[in-house]
């Protein structure tokens, strides 16, 4: 575990009804972070979105704009196959699956069956920093954000109270309070990622491999 660096992962939803998509999602790495975004057929200005982005970044954000969830599902299978080494990295999220259920792996996986599409993520671990973080003592704390804020406490570019608000950014098109949402929580994610390898025995860190049997 110890010489593989952390990706961290995170989506945003159009909620949690059955027709919900995937309209976001982001990869923190050690090269900086890589945002997908789908507008759903609406339009986008790319370059002051990234020119806003990248203000929030200690390196560089990578954008793609796509017109739908397949295009962005499409993405994401891009992403996992030339950019995640499972020699190199670990995937990770916050609450993206654990034990007892988690969220963005799961809800994923649904996407991809529901397009006819192959899971994208192959021989590479996962652990999830929910799992992690409880060797610290966090004040109660049990969210993304108040374990961060509990442990790290820097300042994030989040622009919303929760990730609810996600959803009412997406319906209305306001594209950079979305996007700088989701850099903050694989930011958030990483960072958290980044401290347990300081402090957290190497036993402690519960991974998986994502590759199904028969993929």
């Amino acid at each position: 575990m110890s010489n593989l660096d952390p990706i961290a992962f995170d989506i945003e939803t159009s909620g949690f009804h059955d027709d919900a998509v995937v309209t976001v999602a982001g990869f923190a790495h050690d090269l900086g972070e890589s945002l997908i975004c789908n507008l759903d057929g609406r339009t986008a200005d790319r370059k002051a979105l990234v020119t806003t982005l990248d203000e929030h970044s200690d390196r560089t954000v990578q954008l793609e704009l796509v017109d739908d969830e397949r295009a962005l599902l499409e993405a994401v299978a891009t992403f996992a196959t030339h950019q995640l080494d499972g020699d190199r990295h670990y995937l990770t999220a916050f609450n993206g699956e654990t034990w007892g259920g988690g969220f963005d792996l799961p809800f994923c996986r649904t996407r991809f069956l529901r397009h006819g599409m192959d899971w994208p993520f192959g021989d590479v671990a996962y652990a999830d920093m929910m799992q992690i973080v409880d060797r610290f003592d966090t004040n109660d704390q049990s969210d993304l954000v108040g374990v961060y804020d509990a442990l790290i406490g820097e300042q994030t570019c989040d622009p919303f109270e929760d990730s609810a608000t996600a959803v009412d950014a997406f319906e209305n098109g306001d594209w950079l309070p979305l996007l700088e949402h989701n850099l903050a929580d694989i930011q958030r994610t990483r960072k958290l990622a980044d401290l347990a390898a300081r402090f957290v025995p190497k036993s402690d860190f519960s991974m998986k491999n994502l590759e199904p049997p028969r993929r």
